[in-house]
Parts: structure tokens; sequence; C-alpha cells
């Protein structure tokens, strides 16, 4: 919603100035908030947990898949990133090949690129071969007596090339993954909250069949704010509850956060910015296609509304 949106800032301020407390205290703030979150999503999405980084929503979202379904093993897409915990450099091509590799655990799946991948616009059915591919690592991980916990995927890969998966393919993995006792993990981080301009959530760029049993948001959630979120079914939360021992975050949730939070979807909303992200994406796209007419050097366009506020703010900072 733009650097130090007046709004937002306001909201931080005057809930500073009245009760800031971790968040075993109950606080109006949270309910609220998980209410208002809970408007943009499917029905089924309807427990949060709040945090403080995508990086926490995504250790967190590997914790919920493997308590649930009891099983270890994720798979991943090539040339992922999903944060810098430990759990997550070892759930991240980007980075592990350049660390310690790849782990045992950790089942690498072809980005479903139809462009340069290995599927391309003129295969005769690039969604199945793709969700084959899935499949197929599925089949060899059980030979080997592993089982898999969790699909793990940005909803529109970005380290990986701004990837628009073509649609469908989702719901094939979904149908693998949940078939082998496993769940469907949409990493929402960098492109949720309206970003991709026709839907809020870019795993609805899928279709409305399509319902992740996990979504982890971070990045725009606080503009800045240190806010994350995952959302996840009652089934779920229900396995991850049973162990007794309590998800506790001191600062995640706390009152300050979630008013930011708020006030974050209430300048989305009153200031139409989803509606001005697809504007301002087709204007974009039909400009740089024109340019593609001109020169055949370029190959591909792609775009998707991603502004990295925060990250530019720290690294200027540094």
């Amino acid at each position: 919603v733009g650097h130090c949106h007046p709004d937002v800032v306001k909201a931080a301020h005057d809930q500073n100035q009245l009760l800031n407390t971790n968040s075993r205290y109950l606080h109006d703030n949270l309910v609220d908030y998980a209410e208002r979150l809970s408007k943009t999503l499917p029905e089924k999405l309807c427990i949060f947990y709040f945090l403080n980084s995508g990086s926490e929503a995504n250790d967190l979202a590997l914790r919920l898949a493997r308590q649930y379904t009891k099983h270890e093993d994720v798979i991943v897409l090539d040339h992922a990133y999903h944060g810098h915990l430990t759990s997550l450099i070892d759930i991240s091509p980007y980075k592990f090949r350049n660390l310690e590799g790849q782990k045992e655990w950790v089942h690498v799946a072809p980005v479903p690129d139809t462009y340069r991948g290995l599927y391309r616009e003129d295969h005769e059915d690039s969604v199945t071969a793709y969700a084959k591919e899935v499949k197929n690592i599925i089949e060899q991980a059980h030979k080997r007596g592993r089982k898999v916990a969790a699909f793990f995927a940005e909803s529109l890969p970005s380290v990986g090339g701004q990837i628009i998966p073509p649609a469908g393919y989702f719901q094939k993995v979904a149908e693998h993954v949940r078939k082998a006792g496993g769940v469907f993990i949409a990493d929402e981080i960098q492109v949720g909250f309206g970003r991709v301009g026709k839907h809020f959530w870019a795993f609805q760029l899928q279709g409305e069949d399509f319902i992740p049993d996990i979504v982890t948001m971070g990045k725009p959630i606080g503009n800045g704010h240190p806010l994350a979120c995952v959302v996840t079914t009652k089934e779920i939360e229900a396995a991850f509850a049973a162990t007794g021992v309590e998800y506790f975050n001191t600062f995640g949730g706390n009152p300050v956060s979630c008013a930011t939070g708020l006030a974050v979807l209430d300048v989305i909303e009153k200031e139409h910015l989803q509606a001005h992200a697809t504007e301002v994406g087709n204007f974009l796209i039909k400009l740089l296609k024109e340019q593609q007419l001109k020169h055949p050097i370029i190959g591909d366009v792609r775009y998707w509304c991603l502004v990295y506020t925060v990250d530019c703010f720290l690294f200027a900072s540094v």
C-alpha cells in the first residue's frame, strides 16, 4: 500500500499508545483481524496462526503438515525459495544447492514453466505432464519407503522467474499428493493480498475449485511491519493441538500488529488497489507485448505486481 502509508502508520501509533501485549492476553484486534482475513479466503480455511515473518510462517506450515500426516518428506519446485530458517533452507533449491545440498527427505519437481520448462506451450497437455512429474516423485519415494507430508510451492514461483503455472496444475498435483496422504501448502508470502490483480490470492488463479490445505502469508500483510500468518483447516489444527504442546508466539498477533494488518486491509479496499494492480498490469502487459512483436529477442512477457517496499528499505538501511 506504499511506504509509510499514513493510515497504516496511524493505526500502529494509536494502538501503541493504548496497549501492546503478547498473544497470551486476549484482545479484540486479534479476533477482528482473523475475521477480516477470513472473508478473503475459502470457508474451509478458517484457522489462523499469527507470527512475525514469512520464514516463521513457512516453518510452522511445515510443522503442521508433518503433525497432521505423520509423514516427513516434502516436494518443492526447482529454484524455489521459502525462507532463511534452517528448515526452509532445506526445502529451498535456490539456497541448498550452494550450501549442504539436498536432504534425503526433500524432493524437487520441475517448475511448471511452459516457456522454458520441460513441457512448453506446444505440448498437447502440459498441465497433466507437469503434474505427472510430481506423481512420479511420489512413486519413487514410496519405493524407498518414504512418505510425503506436503507439496510446498509458491502460488506464483517468484525466485524461479515469475512463473505463472498453467491453470489446473495445482488441482492435479493436489490430487496426487492427497492420495499419498500429504497436504498442499500454498506460499503466498510474496504474491498475496491482491498483488496479482485479478484475485486477492494467487492460488485463486488456478480456479475456484482449488483450495490449498495450508496458506502462508507475509511481506505485504503488514506493509513493512513484522507480521505473518498461517491459515489452515480445522482438521489440521486439531491434529496439531492433539500433541498437547500449544503454539505460542510472543509478538505474533499482538494488538499493534493486528491493528496494522487491519489498516492494510482497509487501505487495499478503500483505495481499490487490487483493481489498480489489474489495470496497471494489463496496461503494462499490452505495451510489453507490442515491444515483443517488434523485437524477436523478447521471448516471453510476464508481469504481476510485486513491490519490495520492505526489502528495499532494509537494504537501504544496511
